[in-house]
């Protein structure tokens, strides 16, 4: 792959890692609090992505980052911990091939928001695709 679609490589990666979360999340909180389960998680990837860090040597001062750029890394923290805490437990009470479906509603909103906030314009052959997410998501989250 070239450089200019090497983001697929990584996207498909985080992909396959989504999918793994799910089946050792809804296996791994039986019998625990999903909240509970969310902080020990969330416990594990900062020790490990620390550790990946500073081996990789990509550790610099975090302080010398931009008030902007501080905010709206915190602002996507607290969003990605309430995805985790709304995820761990929707996979508590719900089958995991129902929850990880409706989960990736989330690439519609991002296309949503995107557009509507970054100025981004999808092509309509990819507002198609969007919009075939957005059915298959349905089709699979509700029976008849």
């Amino acid at each position: 792959m070239t450089s200019s679609s090497s983001w697929f490589y990584w996207a498909m990666l985080s992909a396959v890692f989504a999918a793994m979360t799910a089946i050792f999340a809804k296996i791994g909180i039986q019998g625990v609090d999903s909240d509970l389960a969310t902080l020990v998680r969330t416990a594990i990837v900062m020790i490990v992505l620390s550790v990946f860090i500073w081996f990789a040597g990509k550790w610099s001062n975090p302080f010398a980052l931009s008030p902007k750029t501080w905010l709206f890394l915190a602002l996507s923290a607290l969003a990605t911990g309430a995805s985790w805490v709304c995820y761990f437990r929707a996979l508590q009470l719900g089958e995991a091939s129902k929850v990880a479906p409706v989960d990736k509603l989330s690439l519609v909103l991002v296309a949503i928001f995107a557009f509507s906030f970054l100025g981004e314009r999808p092509s309509l052959r990819e507002w198609t695709g969007i919009a075939m997410v957005a059915g298959g998501v349905l089709v699979l989250a509700f029976k008849r």
